[in-house]
């Protein structure tokens, strides 16, 4: 399996000011905007990341992080054959992303995700959210 990045994700009631710590205090900058998820990437190295998810918009507990891979279907695959719990299935979403969230060990969710082509954009390989 080939990982490209590792992104946590922070819920937050407040997202605004998580943005305010990460661009103004931090040097982030805001790579993605969905309005119940924020993604902020160093200017330096876009693989370096960190995801803020609105709190209140989730009915399920949200992934606390993110892995994207190289293959999500062979990563799915894999994890059905383990029996690795699967707690949302294997899904296009309409912002360019595949992917599916697992349990790990410990009942943390792992959102395993693939971006389409379309949706890598211009920070290349792995550096969009």
């Amino acid at each position: 399996m080939t990982i490209r990045r590792v992104v946590p994700n922070i819920a937050s009631t407040d997202p605004d000011l998580c943005r305010a710590f990460y661009v103004d205090f931090l040097g982030l900058e805001a790579a993605m905007d969905m309005g119940w998820i924020a993604t902020y990437v160093s200017p330096r190295n876009p693989t370096a990341q960190i995801s803020v998810v609105r709190a209140e918009d989730s009915e399920r507990d949200q992934p606390a992080i993110s892995i994207e891979v190289e293959d999500v279907d062979r990563v799915h695959a894999d994890a059905v054959a383990r029996g690795v719990r699967v707690v949302y299935p294997l899904t296009d979403e309409p912002w360019g992303v595949r992917r599916f969230w697992v349990e790990d060990p410990n009942g943390v969710v792992v959102n395993i995700l693939s971006h389409s082509r379309a949706a890598r954009g211009p920070l290349g390989e792995g550096g969009r959210p």
